[in-house]
């Protein structure tokens, strides 16, 4: 197992990788980044014994430039196949912004007969858009900056949104540069067509009814500092909808916390993983089991 090509049923090749043995982890990457940004965390998880996977959304980094089918309904389905073609059972799903917003749409059309666990980093869910029926959502005028600098100058809007993405736009954060060269690059690998049409996707897709099937143990973790997906519109209003669920704020911590947290991000990564539910989540030591017995009573 190391890294491969994988051809969905419309002909798009996705690129992802899989390592190690034990039980599976997918992660599924924000936009406009690859399956490299969880770098961080395949390691660490690998050497705990999992199994980990990562794979390029079609239309970013090493998969098919894609002009059409740049969907979250098509996201979901790739995921799928994907799953499908892995065989994966007992599944833990980790999805991060867009990526988040792709593992609810995954099982709100495939259900969740495969996944045991799923969490949802900085996630988009509900909904980013703001509508009379969501006030805290962000305008229109919002992503439609967004186009404007990937259609203006996709590369030099990459490295200024990096500074944003990992809050080292604020005082308190010092810039680390190959963060920021990092995401730049893996922003530009991607297909401009697939990376603009994803814009509409993350922004005006509406999740509500897919989080409310999720089933299963859900952890929600969001910067309370995430200046690209607020937390107010996102994992505040999520964490009511999901049956299961639990949410961690990452007191200060900007929208790329996965990079900036990551050693404590991995830990209740860890931690969350290993709680068999939220009946003998008491019976394991540390803070989760701790706030998970507190919602319990």
């Amino acid at each position: 197992m190391s890294s491969s090509f994988f051809t969905v049923s419309d002909g798009t090749k996705i690129f992802y990788k899989d390592w190690g043995q034990g039980q599976p982890v997918l992660f599924s990457h924000g936009w406009p980044l690859t399956a490299d940004a969880w770098d961080g965390q395949m390691l660490a998880l690998l050497n705990e014994g999992y199994r980990v996977i990562a794979h390029d959304r079609r239309g970013h980094g090493r998969s098919s430039q894609t002009f059409e089918g740049n969907t979250m309904d098509q996201y979901a389905d790739d995921l799928a196949e994907l799953i499908d073609h892995l065989d994966l059972q007992e599944l833990i799903l980790v999805g991060h912004s867009t990526g988040g917003g792709e593992v609810a749409r995954y099982i709100g059309r495939h259900g969740s007969t495969r996944v045991a666990k799923a969490v949802l980093v900085g996630a988009v869910p509900p909904l980013m858009l703001k509508t009379p029926q969501n006030p805290e959502g962000l305008p229109i005028e919002v992503f439609d900056d967004i186009r404007k600098g990937v259609t203006d100058n996709r590369s030099q809007f990459f490295m200024d949104l990096s500074k944003k993405f990992y809050g080292f736009n604020r005082m308190m954060h010092k810039t680390v540069d190959g963060t920021c060269d990092s995401f730049w690059l893996q922003g530009m690998m991607g297909g401009i067509k697939a990376e603009y049409d994803c814009i509409e996707q993350f922004s005006e897709t509406d999740f509500t009814e897919d989080l409310k099937k999720m089933d299963i143990p859900t952890l929600l973790i969001h910067g309370s500092d995430d200046q690209i997906v607020p937390i107010i519109a996102s994992s505040i209003e999520a964490v009511k909808f999901i049956p299961n669920a639990e949410l961690k704020v990452y007191e200060g911590a900007p929208h790329g916390l996965p990079q900036t947290h990551a050693e404590k991000f991995n830990a209740d990564l860890l931690e969350f993983f290993g709680a068999e539910s939220k009946i003998t989540a008491g019976r394991n030591k540390g803070r989760l089991s701790e706030q998970i017995s507190s919602q319990h009573h």
